[in-house]
This record gives C-alpha cells, sequence and structure tokens, in this order.
C-alpha cells in the first residue's frame, strides 16, 4: 500500500547571502506601547501553571503557547501544538489536511505567518497545519477577532503567528536541545537543535540550527468506530506517515538595537489520506510526494530619533516554494493508480512597516504585496499556469485618552486604523481572467484599566479574496470550480475583560470575551447531491457568542479550562427566511485541566476535552447530518533533572491519549486516533 518512493528533505535549506547591515539610528526609550496590540495569555510550563494573562494596551486578544510544554510531544507539528490551546477547533479534513476554525471562522480565513510570511497566500489560502513543523519556533501566538489591520491581505477572523527569529528587542540566546518519542504503534520521533551567540563588532550573533524526523504506519482506531476495511487490526486504513524537516536561524543585533534576521525551514513528506467512513465514494488518495521550503529575510531599526520625531522601520522578504503530488486510486485496496496530480507552488511577499510617535501617540503603517505562482498537471497532460496578485497598505493610531496612569478607571488607550486591499488573477488556466477586486477594511479597538483588571473593546472590517483554487480547481473531480465567486467581508466586534486577583485561597487568573460577528457573501462548501462539492457565496454566516479561560494556583497545584459558547447559522439566498447550522461549528466547546506534584518530584497532569454537537453536510444526500457531542482523557506524568554537560535539564514524560478510546470525530467519517501510548525525553 505504501509506495517508500517519496522524496524527503533532510536539513535545513541552504540560503544564499547575507543580512544586509542597517543604518544604526539614535537609541531612545520605547514608548508604553506594543506593535501587537492585544490581551494575552501565555500557555506555560507544566512545572508552573496552565495560563496566566498578560494584558498589553489595547484591542484584541491572544493565546501564546510555550512549545516546552510535557503535553506536547517532542517537536511537535502545528496540527499538535494547536490542538493544545484553547478556543480554537483542530480538525482533519477528506483530503487528509488538518484545518482550524474559530469563532465560526473556517481555515481560510485565519492567517499563517513565520517571521511575517504568510503560509495561507498561496493556491489554496490555507496550509495544512499537519506538516508544518515547529522545531524551529521560539514560540507561537494565536490571535483571536478584531485583531490589526496591518498583518496583510486575506486577514479575517484571526492569526497564528511562529516566531522563528525575527522581530524588535533583544531576543534570547538561541539554546541546544535533543527530543524524542515513541509510542505504542511503534511510530517514532527524533530531532535535535543547537546554536550559539558570539560578539561580532558592536552587536551580538547568533546562530541556531536544527533537524527532524517522524514516522509512523498508522494511527490506532478508537473503539466503536466501523471501518469497512481492517487491512491491520485496530489501525485507521492509509494513516502512515514520514516527515523529514530542518531549520536554519540567524540573527544579528547591534548596540544601537538595530537588528537584522533570516531564517529557513523546509520538510519533506510522504503520507497515506484516510478515507472518509461516511460516504460509498470516498476520496481514495495517497500523497506519495510534498515538500516546502519557507525562507524569511528581516531587518528593522532600534526606536530612535528621526526629523520629525521617533520612530523605526521593518521590512521583510519572504519565499515560500513547494510541490506535491497527489496518487488517486480505483480502489479501496490501493493498488491500481487511477489519477495523479502534481502540483507546484511559489509565493513571493515582500512586506515594511514602520512606527512613529504622533505627539503621545504611535502611528503605524505596513504594505505587504505578494504574487503566488501554481504549476498543475494531471497525469501526463499539459502543465497549466494560475497566478494571484495581492497587496494590502493600512495604517493605525494608536493614542492615549487620558493622562491618568493610575486609579480605578485610567490608561485609557485608543486605536483606529484602515486598509485598502487589492487582488488579480492575471493567469488562470487558460480560462479568461477575472477583473481586478479591491476593497477596504477599518478597524477600532482600545483599552482601560478597570478596577485591579484591564477592560478591552474592538471592532472591525475586513475582506477575503477567493483563492485560486476556489475559484478553478475541480480537486480531481471532487468539486465543480466557480469563477464567479466574489469576496467575502467580515463585520466583527468583541469586549472582554482580563484580571489577576488572590481569590479562593490561591491566584486566580481570568477572561472572559463576549464576541459578534458577520460575514457577508460567505464561501461555503456545497453538496449536489451527486458525489461532488461547489463552493458559493451563501448570503450571511452569523456568529455570536462568549470565550472564558480561567485558572487558579494553590502553592504547586493548578486547575483551570476554558469554554467558547457560540451561535453560528447560515442565511442562504436561496431561502432566505430560513438559518441552518454553519458546518463544523460546535456550539458548545472546552476543557478543563488539573496539574500538580505527585511524589518524587514526578509532575501529573490530566486534560479532559469536550466538544458539542455540530454539523456536516453528506454530499451523497446533500442534507445537514449532526456529529453527537464527544470528549476524550488525556493523562501524563512527567519528571524533570538538572544535570551537567552540555544541557542543563532532562525531562521524561510518559503520556496515556484518549484514555477511554471515545470515538471522536474531526469531521464526518473522519475520527481521531483511539487510545495511544506514549513516552518521550527532552533535554535542554
Amino acid at each position: 500500500m505504501k509506495t517508500g518512493n517519496g522524496r524527503y528533505l533532510a536539513g535545513a535549506v541552504v540560503f544564499l547571502g547575507g543580512a544586509s547591515l542597517i543604518p544604526a539610528v539614535l537609541v531612545a526609550q520605547v514608548p508604553d506601547s506594543t506593535r501587537r496590540d492585544t490581551v494575552v495569555f501565555e500557555m506555560e510550563d507544566l512545572r508552573v501553571r496552565t495560563t496566566r494573562p498578560v494584558v498589553t494596551t489595547s484591542g484584541a486578544s491572544a493565546v501564546r503557547l510555550s512549545l516546552e510544554t510535557p503535553r506536547l510531544e517532542p517537536i511537535p507539528l502545528l496540527e499538535d501544538a494547536l490542538r493544545a490551546m484553547p478556543f480554537v477547533q483542530v480538525r482533519e479534513n477528506s483530503r487528509g489536511e488538518a484545518q482550524l476554525t474559530l469563532r465560526g471562522t473556517e481555515s481560510r480565513q485565519v492567517a499563517v505567518l513565520v517571521d511575517g510570511v504568510p503560509l495561507t497566500l498561496g493556491w489554496d489560502a490555507r496550509t495544512d497545519l499537519s506538516v508544518i513543523p515547529t522545531d524551529a519556533a521560539r514560540e507561537i501566538q494565536l490571535y483571536r477577532g478584531v485583531s490589526s489591520i496591518l498583518h496583510g491581505p486575506n486577514v479575517l477572523g484571526g492569526i497564528v503567528e511562529i516566531d522563528l527569529a525575527s522581530g524588535e528587542g533583544e531576543a534570547e540566546p538561541p539554546g541546544s536541545a535533543v527530543q524524542g518519542g515513541i509510542d505504542a504503534t511503534g511510530a517514532a520521533v527524533i530531532g535535535g537543535k543547537f546554536g550559539s551567540q558570539w560578539s561580532a563588532g558592536s552587536g551580538s550573533f547568533a546562530l541556531q540550527a536544527g533537524a527532524g524526523y517522524r514516522s509512523r504506519d498508522g494511527v490506532p482506531l478508537a473503539r466503536d468506530v466501523f471501518q469497512p476495511v481492517e487491512p491491520v487490526p485496530g489501525e485507521r486504513l492509509n494513516s502512515d506517515l514520514r516527515h523529514a524537516s530542518g531549520f536554519l536561524t540567524t540573527r544579528y543585533e547591534a548596540e544601537s538595537g538595530a537588528w537584522a534576521s533570516l531564517s529557513t525551514f523546509a520538510f519533506g513528506a510522504e503520507r497515506g489520506v484516510p478515507p472518509e467512513l461516511h460516504v460509498d465514494d470516498p476520496r481514495l488518495w495517497r500523497i506519495p510526494e510534498t515538500s516546502r521550503a519557507v525562507t524569511a529575510l528581516s531587518a528593522g531599526t532600534a526606536w530612535g530619533e528621526t526629523p520629525l520625531g521617533e520612530g523605526d522601520v521593518e521590512v521583510s522578504l519572504g519565499l515560500d516554494i513547494g510541490d506535491m503530488r497527489i496518487d488517486s486510486y480505483e480502489t479501496i485496496d490501493y493498488d491500481a493508480i487511477e489519477e495523479t496530480e502534481r502540483a507546484d507552488d511559489r509565493t513571493i511577499t515582500a512586506r515594511l512597516v514602520g512606527d512613529h510617535s504622533l505627539g503621545r501617540g504611535i502611528l503605524r503603517g505596513a504594505f505587504t504585496w505578494a504574487e503566488t505562482v501554481h504549476d498543475e498537471r494531471i497525469d501526463d497532460g499539459p502543465s497549466t499556469r494560475y497566478r494571484q496578485r495581492l497587496y494590502s497598505i493600512g495604517a493605525e493610531v494608536e493614542h492615549p485618552v487620558t493622562s491618568r496612569t493610575s486609579g480605578f478607571w485610567s490608561g485609557v488607550r485608543l486605536t483606529t486604523g484602515g486598509s485598502f486591499d487589492h487582488a488579480n488573477t492575471p493567469e488562470t488556466g487558460g480560462v479568461e481572467p477575472r477583473d481586478p477586486i479591491a476593497a477596504w477594511g477599518a478597524r477600532v479597538g482600545g483599552s482601560a484599566i478597570l478596577g485591579s483588571g484591564r477592560l478591552h473593546v474592538g471592532a472591525s472590517r475586513r475582506v477575503r479574496f477567493p483563492s485560486l483554487r476556489e475559484l478553478y480547481s475541480g480537486a480531481l473531480g471532487r468539486f465543480v470550480p466557480n469563477p464567479e465567486l466574489q469576496p467575502e467581508k467580515l463585520s466583527a466586534v468583541e469586549a472582554g475583560f482580563t484580571e489577576t486577583i488572590d481569590a479562593l485561597s490561591g491566584v486566580l487568573d481570568w477572561q472572559t470575551v463576549l464576541f459578534a460577528q458577520r460575514f457577508s457573501d460567505a464561501i461555503v462548501r456545497t453538496g449536489l447531491g451527486d458525489g461532488r462539492f461547489q463552493r458559493q457565496n451563501r448570503n450571511r454566516v452569523s456568529a455570536a457568542g462568549l470565550e472564558a479561560l480561567a485558572s487558579v494556583v494553590w502553592d504547586q497545584w493548578t486547575i483551570g479550562g476554558d469554554v467558547t459558547w457560540q451561535n453560528v447559522t447560515l442565511t442562504d439566498d436561496l431561502a432566505p427566511t430560513e438559518q441552518r447550522r454553519a458546518e463544523y461549528q460546535p456550539e458548545l466547546a472546552g476543557s478543563l485541566n488539573l496539574m500538580g506534584p505527585l511524589f518524587a518530584g514526578i509532575q501529573g497532569r490530566a486534560d479532559a476535552v469536550m466538544v458539542g454537537r455540530q454539523y456536516c453536510v453528506d454530499p451523497e444526500l446533500g442534507t445537514d447530518v449532526a456529529l453527537d457531542r464527544s470528549g476524550r482523557l488525556d493523562l501524563l506524568v512527567s519528571r524533570d533533572w538538572s544535570i551537567s554537560g552540555p544541557f542543563r535539564r532532562l525531562q521524561a514524560t510518559a503520556a496515556l491519549h484518549n484514555v477511554t478510546d471515545a470515538a471522536v470525530f474531526d469531521q464526518c467519517g473522519l475520527p481521531q486516533p483511539g487510545r495511544l501510548f506514549r513516552l518521550s525525553f527532552r533535554l535542554f
């Protein structure tokens, strides 16, 4: 069944050239503001706590994830990391890709950025989270809701930002680590990274490199999940993976605060695509070759004097290249290839960001340009080329409303901004190109200290242009193209409160956010009743709800959790008086965790995750099908030792995932793995 002939990329992409020197500017005190205007929750190491709110000046809400938590397997893929975050639902789709949903948004409405390079401006306007490695990441942040309009085009419902080496401010010295693990199925992962920092002229130079490899023959099948064909008892059909990755990051920091960085990562993989279990004619795919390399070159000045006051500038260039081969099979035996699709992708981005003082406030501006090219060939036929160009220009002003810095109602700051976005498709596979599209966006946000906490509010309007795949792809006969698609428009508001107080004989950190948003001309997948889909603009998708996150720390014990309640409805142009539930948008979802010391230095953790009822469209029936509520329980124990030598700490973890072997479905006919025991270690 396995081809065994996939091409793997091992190690980091070799980069050419070096970072250009940046003109130094006079050093000045940076104002009390931040480019990322967020209310942040940090998911810290198991030894400390679950979550802790850290509040900045205004506007939106976010979650920050540390990759050193024992809850994650060593060098996790982006899918695994995001599944550990609150408020976000990650699911496997029928193409074998991991996608996320957030506040009623779909994966194409959430941007994924690596050192400012968007991974979601390509052929499909989204990225497969199940193959993106995170071994180079310093941290991952998930911005929800009304985030800044300066992140570029096609940013609607949120942002996943992966920080490798770029960004202002003094960075921590690069560390070294070796990580590995094995589970009960024989799946294994191993990887390492090594870093060094030294003085270079009037500044410092840092370098880090690493590589990882993971392999599995299949994932376990949960009880009560029926699979018509089961070559290996208890194993999900066609769920194997071979994945190799590598990265290299460099960074120079001058004494003045100016900096330059170059980061690059690459991966290559061979994998199966598990067939859907709820249809008679599922996709029978394998992806014997998929590879990707992403490089970002960034540089920035320090905050310093200018002819008009004080400011800084940051510029970045990005290159994202990849290729994929998809084999479609005639039968579920996967022994006769019916059709083969080959694709090559290239996306180039350029970004300029600047900040400048404006009286007591800050003026921020950004320009982002991107071009994506997709070459596609079916079997031995001719190659077809598609091309899309996008750009976005925006500006925001953040200004203190009051001069009070303490008291019950103080620290009031207001942010307002606007953007202009543009898209065109000059090459469309031989089809007449559509007319260029332009749209505007706007945002207003603010925050204030209210008693012992901080209140934040925000509202925005954004657009997303249809991707090349949505407009023109037939997906090997599964979709009917629709080149008449119009851009989606999102209007959103949110209000939240964050506080850290002494309560319940411990320290309580909590945040509550109310949100409401509406998508006009929302692009949704519609079943045509013959086993095929088509993407269509449906009049409106409305979402409203509440997010709550809290943790209480008693000495060394912590209990925490999150809950999302939302009502997401779809109003159809064909039946404007009727409302339907949107696909894969559960009304209720949440988690609860407990952690603390057990004995002999061993830490324990229990995580319970629940997802409420949700709905999908059956492609053969053309009707909504309900997925009942489900839940899972994960347990782990971990111990740290202080050691000598090149590493300072050894961490060993034993975890039992899905303890009850529950049938948990990401999507109709696509279950999550069953019960799985894992052992892992980390040397830091």
